[in-house]
């Protein structure tokens, strides 16, 4: 059965096509991860499955009778509100049922024979829709995500971030819908949770799209693939590892055909232009039409985009270059207290803990944008630091990457710009577009590459995986194992930084 419908899908950004002609089909119980490079459009194709997105042409159609969930991050929540009302509030149709029964079971005590089978009515129907097991609900995806060790009487005013996040994917989760659509949900979960998550999603009967760039996670959930590739949705069945043997060799033999049938073209237009007004002009007449109606294959993009990550190494010995002494970090009050900590040069240490522990609060601190509560930290006067924020905020959104890099770097020409950004696998057209319309991953790269640009000894990064694809995570990886400064890096990834990290602390 069909739950969602997609045909002839047509949509650009200026003159940048991202989908031509393209079909979909979800079908209910499909656990469905979409892949795809960085820039493909699959943030864009899920604003165009929510209703956020208008395509240019096509048919997006929903199965009337579903309700589709979609984790917005950054939906308007009262402030004022604690997290256990918010969780609740996914029932609120059935709390005001309660009410109801309630109100009969009273007016049946003071005399109303017919309030008590209305009350009755309404008691059977709590029942069957799990009223009473609410409570239960709320502790099970609570604990999972968390969300138990921040406390659910905390204010939603006074949560991260990330813990924001956790916060509305669990009402969505609550709600249980029957079609859930998840943009990058393991960005602001941490590694047990994002096992968890993995655990309910797989298990789940009802059908979902999640976009990843977490190949562990696309590999426990999903039953179905569809890659953004070359203007189309190409649906796979079967696991992610699945997919991409499937689709190296449906590739492979696609270059193939291809080849072939641009072989018999050339043999095809060379006969005729020899023969066209000869004694064997009938004959050519004859293939010229044959070869108008041939259906030709497409030439496929074949090129990877395959940035390269070049961190210009500043002089630095293996002296302590980072001495932390009871340090206290946080906003109006302490998140992290107490801390001791000493890098030397060359050491890549690695930061991990829970959402919303303080692991950004820290690195805001220890750079000079957030001033500390207490304690002290002090950098070698040797030490020159490279600071990637993992937000993508931007003081104008309507400036292009070159128009960003050249204001950052006057001394570069435009083609030196154009070079490096290219380097860090940002291309021509999305150099020219705002900023703003970017995915998250072409605006990575391009962070990025104002990083690689800024000569230091002494790198701090925050998250800088989150909306890396493949090829761009293996070109930071790289990056950062021949850096010959020091680095701390707060990642949640283990796969990405377990080769090359020589510490690893548990906030």
């Amino acid at each position: 059965m069909s739950l969602l419908y997609i045909k002839n899908l047509f949509h650009s950004y200026s003159d940048t096509v991202l989908f031509k002609d393209a079909d979909m089909t979800l079908n209910k119980g499909e656990h469905i991860g979409i892949v795809g490079q960085n820039g493909a459009g699959k943030s864009t194709f899920i604003k165009i499955c929510t209703g956020l997105t208008v395509p240019d042409e096509g048919r997006v159609v929903w199965d009337k009778k579903i309700k589709v969930g979609y984790l917005d991050q950054y939906a308007k929540i009262d402030d004022e509100i604690t997290i256990e009302d918010f969780l609740k509030s996914s029932f609120m149709e059935l709390y005001t049922t309660e009410e109801k029964m309630n109100e009969l079971y009273i007016k049946s005590a003071e005399g109303d024979l017919t309030a008590l089978d209305k009350a009755g009515k309404y008691q059977e129907r709590l029942e069957m829709e799990g009223f009473y097991e609410i409570d239960t609900k709320i502790k099970q995806i609570s604990t999972g995500l968390g969300l138990d060790a921040i406390g659910l009487d905390r204010k939603v005013v006074r949560l991260s971030g990330g813990q924001r996040a956790k916060v509305i994917l669990s009402k969505l989760l609550l709600q249980k819908p029957d079609v859930l659509i998840l943009d990058e949900p393991t960005n602001f979960l941490d590694k047990e949770h994002v096992a968890w998550l993995s655990e309910y999603l797989k298990n789940s009967d009802n059908a979902f799209m999640v976009v990843s760039h977490d190949h562990t996670f696309l590999e426990n959930i999903s039953n179905r693939i569809c890659d953004i590739d070359n203007g189309k949705i190409n649906k796979y069945y079967g696991t992610y590892s699945e997919f991409l043997k499937k689709k190296e060799m449906l590739r492979e033999d696609y270059i193939r055909k291809y080849n072939a049938q641009q072989r018999e073209i050339k043999k095809t237009e060379e006969f005729i232009r020899r023969n066209i007004a000869g004694r064997k002009t009938r004959m050519a007449k004859g293939r010229r039409k044959q070869l108008e109606r041939m259906d030709k294959m497409e030439a496929l993009d074949t090129r990877e985009i395959k940035p390269v990550f070049d961190f210009k190494s500043l002089v630095l010995n293996n002296t302590e270059q980072l001495k932390v002494n009871r340090l206290k970090v946080g906003y109006d009050y302490p998140v992290l207290r107490d801390i001791i900590l000493s890098i030397k040069g060359g050491e890549k240490v690695v930061i991990t803990g829970f959402n919303g522990i303080g692991k950004s609060t820290l690195l805001k601190t220890l750079t000079g944008n957030m001033e500390k509560l207490g304690g002290s930290f002090e950098f070698s006067p040797q030490v020159i630091i490279g600071y990637y924020e993992q937000d993508l905020i931007w003081e104008d959104g309507k400036m292009t990457p070159i128009e960003i890099v050249s204001d950052s770097f006057t001394k570069l020409s435009e083609k030196e710009v154009r070079r490096h950004l290219s380097r860090c696998g940002v291309n021509f057209k999305h150099s020219n577009q705002k900023i703003s319309s970017l995915s998250g991953g072409e605006q990575a790269k391009i962070k990025m590459c104002l990083l690689t640009l800024s000569p230091c000894n002494f790198l701090i990064m925050d998250e800088p995986t989150n909306h890396l694809d493949k090829n761009a995570k293996e070109a930071l990886k790289k990056a950062l194992r021949l850096f010959r400064g020091s680095v701390i890096l707060v990642s949640h990834e283990e796969e990405f930084y377990k080769d090359f990290c020589d510490r690893v602390i548990h906030l």
